[in-house]
Formats: C-alpha cells, structure tokens, sequence
C-alpha cells in the first residue's frame, strides 16, 4: 500500500550541515497505480483551488513558490500539473533566464523583487535568485560581468554574504505576510542521462534539448557541492528547502502538491465576515431582486 506523505520528511532542518548524499532521488511510490496518481493529483488540484480562493479572499497572504533543480528535473511539469486547479488570475509564473543589461546595473535581488507575488495570490519562481549563488558559484565568470565595486572572486566571502541577503530578504517578506516554500527536485545523474537521451531519441522531444544542458551535465559534481552549501545556509524554519526525489515524476508532483496544500493549511485563513450595514445592503438587494422575479402567466 502507498505510504501517507509528511511534508516534514522532505524538509531540510535550518542550522544543520547539507550533505545531498544523504537524500534520496528515488523513494517508494506514493500512488497504487497510473490510476490512483491521476486521482490523487485531481483530489489535490480540487482541494489547491479551494485554498487558492481563501487565499484570495482573506486578502492577508502571499505564498511564493520556487523552484530549482538540474536539467531535466521536472520543473515546468510540476508547475504544469499541480497548479492545474488554480484560478490563473490568482496565480503568477516567472521563469528567470540569462540576466539583462539593465538587471546587471543592479543588485542582484532587484530583478525577482519586482515579480513578488502580491496579498492574496500565488507567485512561482521558476528559477529564481538562488542561480546567483548556484550557476555564478559554478560559473565564477558571469560575477565579473555584474561589474561589483571591489575584488570580487569566486572566493568563499561573496556567497556567504549572498546568503546572508537571500536569508535577511525572505525573513522581511514573511514579517510582511509572504509565506516562501523552496522545493530543490532531487534528480540522480543516472536518471538525467536517461532523460536527455530521451530527447534526443523522440523526434517529438527534440524542441527541450539543448547542447547547453549538456555542457551544464559536465559540472555535476560543482553544482551538487553549491546546492549542499545554499541549502545548508538557507532553509530556515519561515523559509524552508523540501528536498523532493525527482527521479519519479509522478511521485514528485504528489509530494510538492502536498507541501503546498499543508503550508496553505497552515495560514488559518477565514472567508471575510459582512458587517451590519453590509448585511442589511445586501438583504436590500435581495428584496430587489426577488421581486423582480417574472410573473407566470
């Protein structure tokens, strides 16, 4: 029989050194059957669209989702499928790619800090300000296009001062009602290898491959050393990191739909309550309305 999901068994403790060794990319499945995952993913869809509209109405919150992970993970059909329910209106996706001119002028949580999800509303990061210490730590090149006053390497002080902004900005969105959840889709390098030949095999797939993925593929070993030191550094208990196996989708989009409906559980939100005079308007209205009910003849 599948297991019940706990989002506590996918969250990464605030304080504690990360080793990703230690996660798994590929746990038992969650679902009976390819029937029993398309239900429980339409129960989630049902049940997120009705948090959504709470959300919406209670008009106190925020949530920002974001999402990171290598190539080939699954992130736009985690967004795809779990976000299905909810009313497009009150939902927000950004996917952040190459910075521009104008984005290196500034720092480098300007750009994202423009696409914050509003009160009321749902915003995705897909991709978002952590590349800045995860492809640039990779990369150490890209820092010196961002034309930063002083010597600035790649050297351990400018990522423990990133971290520090990341941490201090999420900490004033959550005292100003944003609530953050980060979910890092753990994907094996095995079952990458098998997803890019897929790609490449599928004429129909061919669209998704990028010679760029491949090159990303050789620095495997440097992005998992940044991603244990960013998770490591930044999931704090208002703002924490899932680590979510990857290597199945269908089980991946079931646990992150989880997370998400728990962390909307947890806002005790309330549909707004009329006052007195609202009341009486409305019973006005009704009148109204009822009499203007036509006459069978």
């Amino acid at each position: 029989m599948p297991k019940n999901i706990r989002s506590s068994d996918f969250r990464v403790p605030p304080g504690e050194k990360f080793k990703l060794k230690k996660w798994p990319t590929l746990i038992d499945p969650v679902y009976a059957s390819k029937q029993d995952y398309e239900e429980r993913l339409r129960q989630h869809a049902d049940e997120l669209s009705e948090r959504q509209q709470l959300l919406y109405a209670f008009d106190r919150y925020a949530v920002l989702l974001i999402f990171q992970a290598m190539d080939t993970a699954g992130k736009d059909g985690v967004i795809r499928h779990v976000m299905s329910g909810v009313d497009p209106q009150g939902c927000q996706v950004f996917s952040f790619k190459h910075p521009s001119a104008a984005e290196l002028d500034h720092d480098f949580l300007w750009r994202t800090a423009q696409c914050l999800p509003e009160r009321g509303r749902i915003g995705i990061f897909n991709r978002s300000y952590y590349e800045e210490v995860l492809i640039v730590r990779v990369h150490p090149e890209i820092l010196q296009g961002e034309r930063l006053p002083g010597n600035q390497d790649a050297g351990g002080k400018i990522w423990k001062e990133r971290y520090r902004s990341i941490v201090d900005m999420e900490q004033h969105l959550h005292r100003n009602g944003t609530r953050i959840v980060k979910f890092y889709l753990h994907l094996s390098q095995e079952e990458q290898r098998k997803r890019l030949l897929a790609r490449i095999d599928d004429p129909r797939k061919h669209w998704k491959f990028s010679m760029v993925d491949m090159q990303e593929r050789n620095h495997w070993k440097q992005y998992m050393q940044a991603y244990e030191a960013c998770l490591g550094a930044t999931s704090t208990k208002n703002a924490p990191w899932y680590v979510v196996p990857a290597d199945d989708k269908e089980n991946a989009r079931l646990l992150i739909s989880r997370i998400v409906l728990d962390t909307l559980k947890d806002l005790k939100m309330r549909y707004p309550k009329a006052d007195a005079r609202t009341r009486r308007e409305m019973q006005d209205i009704r009148r109204q309305l009822v009499a203007q009910a036509p006459v069978d003849r």
